[in-house]
């Protein structure tokens, strides 16, 4: 990690009541004596996609370039990115193989920018093993995701084509 950034640790966590159903995520952002947490949800999507969303609102939510140890409890996530599967899916038109698309492009492509805006190193951790951090992104996700007349995720409900997809690495 570059020492002449910012140094911030961020833990995330995405639920969802049925998979699909409603669902949320959850993040909690400490720099220093500084601790920021960030929920939202939407009415119809998938635990992964929370998970996902988890961490790209957390580092949205970061004003300049920092160096960002990300927790979470997803390997889904941590094994996307730590293997480079998210990269070679978009540098194949989000392909995972000839036959197979790649799922959460939309979300894919965006963590992968904010990646490259920011070094983030990304660590996981075991879930409902009582790290304090963990277990309040969890219940700041599954309280989102029972909010009422939560969005839509157009991601999800109105995905657009994988090669409708941009690649832009």
């Amino acid at each position: 990690m570059d020492a002449g950034l910012k140094q911030v640790t961020i833990y995330t966590d995405g639920a969802c009541s049925g998979n699909p159903g409603k669902g949320g995520y959850g993040a909690v952002l400490m720099f220093g004596p500084h601790r920021r947490e960030l929920s939202g949800g939407f009415r119809r999507t998938t635990n992964n996609r929370m998970e996902i969303m988890a961490a790209i609102a957390a580092l949205e939510a970061l004003k300049y370039r920092c160096a960002v140890t990300l927790h979470t409890d997803s390997k889904y996530l941590v094994d996307a990115i730590a293997k480079g599967w998210a990269k070679k899916w978009r540098n194949n038109g989000w392909r995972r193989n000839p036959k197979e698309w790649a799922k959460n492009p939309d979300l894919w492509a965006q963590l992968l920018d904010l990646c490259d805006r920011h070094q983030v190193q990304f660590v996981w951790v075991k879930g409902h093993a009582g790290v304090e951090e963990n277990e309040r992104c969890d219940r700041l996700a599954v309280a989102a995701s029972r909010e009422e007349n939560l969005p839509p995720d157009p991601g999800y409900e109105n995905p657009p084509e994988p090669q409708e997809m941009k690649s832009e690495k």
